[in-house]
């Protein structure tokens, strides 16, 4: 069994700062690739950060310049440092995972985090 934790989130103030982590834990023998997603109250879920087990990152539009995504050493924790917060980044952030086999053969094409509240708010 899989599970995808994270962490962080909260309050910050409009030009604050917060950072998110995600743990991948259980009987894991590869993940794809990990990321961040986020939805705000009435939109669409949009991709914020991606890498891929090769290292290879990708950033949506509202990301980029301001978060920066990485990783642990064990490459299952992934990390989202967001910077220069604005009140349209508030939302729920999700953790996500891509291609997660375990270590009995079994393979999930993706997983979901329960997600963490991100507010940006004075």
């Amino acid at each position: 069994q899989v599970q995808l934790a994270e962490s962080g989130g909260g309050l910050a103030p409009p030009g604050g700062s917060l950072g998110l982590s995600c743990a991948a834990s259980g009987n894991i023998y590869s993940i794809n690739a990990m990321g961040w997603y986020r939805q705000a109250p009435g939109k669409e879920r949009e991709r914020v950060a991606g890498m891929t087990s090769g290292g290879s990152i990708v950033y949506g539009d509202a990301a980029k310049g301001r978060f920066t995504i990485s990783r642990g050493s064990d490459k299952n924790t992934i990390y989202l440092q967001m910077n220069n917060l604005k009140p349209e980044d508030t939302a729920v952030y999700y953790c996500h995972a891509v291609r997660v086999v375990t270590m009995d053969g079994d393979s999930s094409p993706e997983m979901w985090g329960q997600g963490t509240l991100v507010t940006v708010s004075s």
